[in-house]
């Protein structure tokens, strides 16, 4: 038996749990409930809270959980508060498509309104046509006016690329540590990290992710094997606690600068900028900053100065759910290798290649995705069976034949055309609406130069006729660009998919040429 405040984080929450269901309430607030929860803890809520059988309201940052626990988001966006019936992605999807909507609307009425506004200029002093122009005005007074959208702060960063062009960028052997020399955390490790490789250390907390990334990045001196890298490596480095290195009295251009000496003023600026700190607030002093702030402020610091290896302890601490999707853009498209110590499980499935795994005491590496780790071998406490002994490691995946070059090109054959199969009817569908667009805005174009020769002319049956075929071709405009942006994503989306396939058979033929 054990006193509640001997327990670790995650089973405090737990036990927090079970009071409340023990409690018989029919009502859950949770306001960030899987903060500093490991993931088997995380996985474990999640487990629980879709077995709730009442309500619940939650508050997160962490959108893989959000999704997998909620039948309906709320989200604070432009100073307003919306709900619909769904996860994450379909309130961005709504979100976009009613911004996307707006933007459209306000720049037809804009367009509408000048043409109002220049007939009436045009045709004030004219008496035939005094009706019309009384008319306009009267338009012009019930339209109102759609301010513009304004722009939204959002972080937008990447990792600035240091060229390398060895094949590893870091060789584990024989490493061995433990605090305890008679009880090692990790046991005779090794493992070699390709220049582009994306590893993920994965486990519960306490169980030495953090230590074995320390020692990977130097900061803990191993009691036996190497952890070694080239010369021509230049490593960036994120630590949970790199927080307590900030300087209180700083201000964040200030901390910015400290990361590299070189670096001038205005790329210092430029880097705060990016990181959400934009005029005055680069100014603004450490100590006053929050938990996500003072994040982002290590990850400034962290993008100054090139790097080809990034070491990432859990960098999603602390940052609200848009600057986490801006982390994991910012580390797909980084040209280097990462090696990341986290919990969130959208990171993993969406990076992942390589897994190293600390399970039941011991500790292995699996080669594939996350997805493939839990279909494979999973978390030991959500199986079905005992326990593994603590010296037993993680059976390996079967691995497939690797594929030879004739049959890499008959794939890629296969591929390019199953590519030209789907993609060429969007494009003819496309490629139709594209010029029924043009032909129509010629038609609007000459439109308007008819009805401005008619009133010259002073044939107002002819205006009255051109003007509302006009407001015909103006309203069929419309709804041709609104039949064209589905077909538009949709082409996006599947070329998108395709290339990721093609580039992935790529890379597997240059290993079987090498």
């Amino acid at each position: 038996m054990k006193h509640p405040g001997e327990l670790s984080g995650g089973f405090q929450v737990r036990l927090n749990l079970a009071k409340v269901l023990l409690a018989d309430y029919n009502m859950l607030l949770l306001d960030e409930p899987n903060n500093y929860l490991d993931i088997t803890s995380i996985r474990w809520l999640e487990k629980f809270l879709n077995a709730w059988p009442g309500e619940l309201m939650l508050v997160t940052h962490d959108r893989s959980f959000m999704d997998k626990v909620v039948t309906h988001t709320l989200a604070i966006h432009r100073r307003k508060v919306k709900k619909i019936e769904g996860d994450t992605g379909k309130l961005y999807d709504q979100i976009a498509l009613e911004e996307e909507t707006y933007e459209k609307t306000r720049i037809n009425d804009e367009r509408r309104r000048k043409e109002i506004e220049n007939f009436i200029a045009k045709f004030r002093a004219s008496a035939r046509l005094q009706g019309l122009v009384e008319s306009r005005k009267k338009t012009l007074a019930k339209m109102g006016r759609k301010e513009k959208l304004e722009k939204l702060p959002s972080l937008d960063f990447a990792f600035a690329y240091k060229p390398f062009h060895g094949k590893y960028v870091l060789i584990i052997d024989g490493l061995t540590f433990g605090y305890e020399p008679a009880r090692p955390l990790i046991r005779d490790f090794g493992l070699s990290i390709g220049a582009r490789d994306r590893v993920f250390i994965i486990g519960p907390n306490g169980k030495g992710k953090t230590t074995f990334l320390k020692l990977l990045a130097g900061r803990l001196e191993p009691q036996a094997g190497t952890a070694v890298s080239p010369m021509a490596v230049t490593t960036g480095y994120f630590e949970q606690t790199n927080v307590q290195s900030l300087v209180p009295q700083n201000t964040v251009l200030a901390e910015i600068q400290n990361a590299d000496v070189s670096i001038e003023p205005a790329k210092a600026r430029f880097l705060a900028g990016m990181m959400m700190f934009e005029d005055d607030n680069a100014l603004k002093k450490i100590s006053v900053l929050s938990g996500g702030e003072k994040s982002r402020v290590l990850l400034a610091k962290l993008i100054a100065s090139p790097v080809n290896l990034l070491l990432l302890d859990e960098p999603t601490n602390h940052l609200d759910m848009d600057s986490s999707d801006a982390l994991l853009a910012a580390l797909d498209e980084f040209d280097g290798a990462v090696i990341m110590v986290t919990h969130n499980e959208m990171f993993l499935d969406a990076l992942a290649e390589r897994l190293i795994v600390f399970q039941d005491d011991g500790l292995s590496v699996f080669e594939g995705t996350y997805e493939r780790f839990l279909e494979k071998v999973g978390w030991s406490t959500e199986r079905d069976r005992p326990r593994s002994r603590p010296d037993e490691t993680l059976p390996a995946p079967a691995a497939a034949p690797p594929l030879g070059r004739r049959e890499l090109r008959k794939l890629r054959s296969e591929i390019v055309a199953e590519k030209s199969k789907v993609l060429r009817p969007i494009e003819q569908k496309m490629n139709t609406l594209e010029k029924t667009i043009e032909k129509t805005e010629a038609d609007i174009a000459r439109m308007t130069r008819e009805i401005v020769e008619a009133s010259q002319s002073r044939e107002s049956g002819k205006i009255v006729e051109l003007s509302k075929s006009l407001h015909q071709s103006r309203c069929d405009l419309d709804a041709y660009f609104e039949d064209l942006e589905p077909l538009l994503q949709e082409y996006e989306f599947k070329r998108a998919e395709f290339d990721r396939r093609l580039g992935g058979l790529e890379a597997s033929e240059k290993n079987a040429s090498s």
